[in-house]
């Protein structure tokens, strides 16, 4: 799947325009965990958008429709920053603090959302969404979705050869089919009705690189990498994880403006 944010900003944004109903929105948030709970970073913003504090048993994430509604904070925005990029957090802040390291979050008007899972992932548990404000809101760099296309393209390739460069295939038995369940996993996620074909092919695509690297990225059975080894791996795969954030993002970008001209022409 993308990421739970990408869900978000764009199930969300769908809500606020018109173009999806609230149980959509609901339902989409189901690939992620079964259950969702929303809290406010601390007292002040809860009181402000009347939901719980951090700390306290969360409120339903149908109560934040009600808050993004209230509060007019228009279309949702996805950010995806690492340490060295940062873009789209708008300067220091305790969002940005949070959506790095949690390497996701929605940015709605002045409000930030930062997902984080709690308990495992293997039973699905709960997911918490963290509200922040966002005193520096920075539009993103907009990279147009035929480049980010374009360059994801270019990644898989790169991904798929760094594959057979580090022998992947020939240490993990299985290493095929372990892909293509990683791949079909990741490439789930439902999107409203109107979406553009080309950002949910993007989106697809970039999960499809996101299993491919994650799969590069582990050790050979027996830890026998080396540290010098695993870093230059790490280095060579650097700008790919950087082709599939961008990707997902310009997606997401896309996909939000076409389904805000949907609902205004209806």
């Amino acid at each position: 799947m993308s990421s739970p944010s990408a869900t978000m900003a764009v199930w969300s944004s769908a809500w606020l325009s018109g173009a999806a109903a609230a149980d959509d929105v609901l339902d989409a948030l189901q690939d992620w965990a079964e259950l969702h709970e929303v809290v406010a970073a601390d007292e002040n913003l809860a009181a402000r958008l009347e939901i719980p504090v951090r700390g306290e048993p969360g409120c339903a994430p149908a109560s934040l429709l009600g808050v993004l509604r209230r509060t007019g904070v228009g279309e949702g925005r996805l950010v995806m920053p690492v340490p060295g990029d940062v873009r789209g957090l708008g300067g220091p802040s305790a969002f940005a603090t949070e959506a790095l390291r949690a390497g996701e979050a929605v940015v709605l008007g002045n409000l930030g959302l930062v997902p984080e899972r709690i308990g495992s992932a293997t039973d699905n548990g709960i997911l918490r969404w963290t509200v922040l404000d966002v005193p520096q809101a920075t539009p993103q760099p907009n990279v147009p979705l035929g480049e980010a296309e374009h360059e994801l393209t270019g990644a898989m390739r790169v991904a798929a050869g760094m594959l057979i460069e580090l022998g992947v295939a020939k240490q993990r038995e299985g290493v095929r089919e372990e892909l293509q369940a990683r791949v079909a996993e990741r490439t789930k996620s439902s999107w409203p009705a109107g979406m553009p074909p080309r950002a949910i092919r993007v989106l697809q695509r970039a999960a499809e690189v996101s299993a491919i690297l994650e799969l590069a990225m582990e050790d050979e059975p027996g830890g026998a990498l080396s540290a010098s080894a695993a870093l230059k791996r790490a280095e060579a795969l650097r700008p790919l994880f950087s082709a599939v954030r961008t990707a997902r993002c310009s997606a997401v970008a896309d996909a939000v403006r076409a389904l805000s001209d949907h609902a205004e022409r209806l």
